[in-house]
């Protein structure tokens, strides 16, 4: 297969257009974490002043952080990050809640569907998946029909944005179809905590989660929001850290820093939010303009993440090589997750949503670092390519 370079293309002028796998660390992030990584080393647990300090600033993160999702500080437990947090609310709705009856969907990360899928391997809970319409969202008139013929307890657990296509469920409505049967309810909140103004107070949700590394801040830290009426056991066990809840040394900077990467994206939210949907609407219009036969997966101009785009382009020769060809020539895209280690194995949302083998996927996702010219550079270059 033919594979195109361009050695003009220098490293220094790499297009990053993955910000949905991860996002570049904030300079102002970095600045905050810092003293944590050097001089105020102490252990939080530990009674002496440099302790003391460390603790300290983990309770001004946690304030922070439930302040900004409108919840009680005493909601918010900081976790390794998205799957442990995933994992563990799931985990805790079947063997503490009493849930022995899961719906979901398809197209849920593999945190989620991993988890459901041991559970059920397991003999602890059955499983129901709700449909998936053509557009990518879900049927809520199905999830409403499965919530009436569940004779037991049971677990709903939705993803509020979809890492690959966008389409965001609208929160508060499956809430309130929850409560209305009496069912728990997680969401997988992850692509769009940092992203979105979330009210807790006034939503009918029982978990959500979070990662740092979503909205420029550090990876490997996270949150688990667990709603004040919820009484779960720990999932990993050993010390008394999170009150309890979540054993282990607390990472103390990815800690600080994710409640200064949050504050910092709340306060641009307006102005950031805008400006990317901006782009993503452009590069659909300049894809269309000068792309034979593309064509673009769920809802973008609808209830959707503004960060994401996911096209598709007519299976050739050449588009089969589209992934390969923009690595070489410094353009950092996905074919869908790159949750999955680097491996090809095909996207499970796209085997839901369109599985046509005539048709090669790409996701592009933008953050606020990038910019028209980049997209222009881009599309001239899969002109090229395929």
């Amino acid at each position: 297969m033919e594979v195109q370079t361009d050695n003009t293309f220098s490293m220094t002028n790499r297009i990053y257009f993955d910000n949905a796998a991860t996002t570049s660390l904030d300079p102002a992030v970095l600045a905050a974490m810092m003293p944590y990584l050097t001089n105020l080393y102490g252990n939080p647990s530990s009674i002496y002043s440099y302790g003391r300090e460390s603790r300290l600033a983990i309770e001004n993160a946690r304030k922070s952080v439930a302040k900004i999702l409108d919840a009680h500080p005493a909601e918010i437990f900081f976790t390794s990050g998205g799957t442990e947090s995933s994992n563990t609310a799931i985990t805790a709705s079947v063997r503490d809640l009493g849930c022995k009856h899961i719906i979901s969907s398809e197209i849920e990360h593999h945190a989620t569907l991993h988890t459901i899928r041991f559970l059920q391997n397991r003999g602890e809970a059955s499983v129901s998946y709700v449909k998936v319409r053509p557009d990518g969202y879900i049927d809520m008139n199905e999830l409403e029909n499965l919530l009436m013929q569940s004779h037991e307890k049971t677990l709903v657990t939705l993803m509020h944005a979809n890492n690959e296509i966008g389409n965001m469920i609208d929160l508060q409505a499956t809430g309130e179809l929850c409560k209305r049967y009496n069912a728990i309810f997680h969401s997988d909140t992850v692509q769009t905590v940092g992203h979105f103004p979330f009210d807790l107070k006034n939503t009918y949700v029982h978990f959500i989660t979070g990662s740092g590394h979503k909205f420029h801040g550090p990876k490997g830290v996270g949150i688990l929001y667990i709603n004040e009426n919820v009484k779960i056991s720990p999932f990993l066990h050993g010390g008394s850290q999170e009150r309890n809840m979540r054993a282990g040394t607390e990472n103390l900077y990815g800690i600080v820093g994710f409640a200064k990467a949050l504050e910092a994206a709340t306060i641009s939210y307006e102005e950031e939010s805008s400006r990317i949907k901006d782009l993503q609407l452009y590069m659909m219009q300049q894809l269309k303009k000068n792309t034979v036969g593309v064509s673009f997966n769920g809802d973008p101009g609808g209830r959707s993440l503004y960060t994401v785009l996911s096209v598709n382009f007519p299976r050739t020769f050449k588009s089969e090589m589209i992934l390969f060809n923009m690595d070489i020539n410094n353009i950092c895209v996905s074919g869908g997750s790159a949750c999955s280690s680097g491996a090809d194995i095909g996207s499970h949302v796209m085997n839901v949503i369109n599985s046509d083998p005539g048709l090669v996927t790409v996701r592009f996702s933008f953050s606020k670092h990038n910019t028209k010219e980049e997209v222009d550079t881009v599309v001239k270059k899969l002109k090229d390519m395929i």
